[in-house]
């Protein structure tokens, strides 16, 4: 009953506690908020807009000053029902009988949305003007006529091109998958948290992939092809790199979803991690790494043909050189097996990765 009680007391003790820190969070998001919203206002409506500039500069002191700003109008409207933040964290009671759009926090969180819209406009450049130009209209029907009357004379050049970036996808995928599924054991925070060693690794590991994966396969092909020369090892390197971050994260991520009964049972038994990891973790994740292994390679075969653009082999090659030269009836060509080639690799992972259901 002792017992009972103190945990009661407790909970009563950590409420408040849990309350404060919502509310920190809370008024941090709303100076967030504010302090974009008004430095949006301030670039966009008053110098893009008001003054009429074509070309605003930045200066760092800008952001300072709306946060600044943001932190004054954040704390006067923290006691009300207008922040943003406090609605976010659930230290709002909304009315039940009353629609939640006709609520403040609401009505401000849709407003901020649409000035990152409007903003998005603005820094896009948007312009139906310019997309319905004459001069405009007048190229892309000149280009999309000599799409449509591809040059079958290079098909053979196309097709041979096209059997080198699938080899090259599959390759990338090959090498990739046993090197994932290593590193994968480590990426994972429930088998890694059992010493503040392991978690050192485990936190290393997760930042490196995610670096790598950060990195667009475009900018690891230029950095191979430097490397190793231009050509498809270079792009094949490129693919297997981002594979081997991509893969670490959806393997770790399936093993932190598997069930901990058998990994507890058999820790209770005293078995070695090795035989835990092999006995009770491979078995739950084998289908869901099949599926993944086989999307990634459909994602790989989409990717060889872009890191051609680069020097990386294969029909993304063909593709930036007739494009340099203008070919449109030849571009025609290649789009027309890029095309196919996407659409058979879809079908295909699909009806594989259906019958592993």
């Amino acid at each position: 009953m002792g017992n009972t009680m103190i945990t009661e007391q407790q909970v009563a003790q950590a409420m408040p506690v849990k309350r404060y820190q919502a509310s920190i969070k809370a008024w941090c998001m709303d100076v967030l908020l504010w302090s974009y919203s008004l430095l949006v206002l301030y670039k966009l409506g008053y110098q893009s807009w008001w003054l009429d500039l074509r070309h605003v500069d930045f200066y760092w002191s800008e952001p300072l000053y709306a946060l600044l700003a943001g932190m004054l109008v954040a704390s006067s409207l923290s006691y009300t029902k207008a922040s943003v933040g406090k609605a976010c964290y659930g230290l709002i009671a909304f009315d039940e009988g009353r629609s939640l759009f006709r609520t403040a926090a609401v009505r401000l969180g849709l407003l901020f949305l649409l000035l990152t819209l409007i903003a998005g406009l603005q820094v896009s450049q948007v312009s139906m003007r310019e997309f319905f130009s004459d001069s405009g209209l007048a190229g892309a029907q000149r280009i999309f006529t000599a799409l449509l009357n591809p040059n079958f004379a290079i098909f053979e050049e196309a097709l041979f091109a096209a059997v080198e970036t699938v080899y090259m996808a599959f390759i990338a995928t090959a090498l990739a998958i046993p090197v994932a599924f290593v590193l994968a054991f480590f990426a994972a925070r429930n088998l890694m948290k059992n010493s503040a060693l392991s978690f050192a690794i485990y936190a290393v590991l997760r930042f490196l992939m995610n670096l790598t994966r950060s990195i667009e396969p475009l900018v690891w092909a230029i950095i191979f092809s430097v490397w190793v020369g231009i050509g498809p090892f270079s792009g094949m390197l490129a693919l297997f790199l981002h594979s081997v971050a991509s893969l670490t994260k959806l393997y770790s991520e399936q093993i932190e979803a598997i069930q901990d009964g058998p990994v507890e049972a058999m820790t209770a038994t005293g078995a070695h991690p090795i035989q835990i990891i092999w006995y009770g973790v491979v078995p739950q994740i084998v289908l869901p790494y099949l599926s993944y292994t086989i999307y990634r390679w459909d994602i790989n075969v989409r990717m060889a043909t872009v890191i051609g653009l680069v020097g990386g082999g294969g029909i993304g090659t063909m593709l930036m050189q007739y494009q340099g030269l203008a070919r449109w009836n030849d571009v025609g060509m290649l789009v027309i097996v890029i095309a196919a080639i996407v659409w058979l690799m879809d079908y295909a992972s699909a009806k594989i990765r259906a019958h592993l259901k």
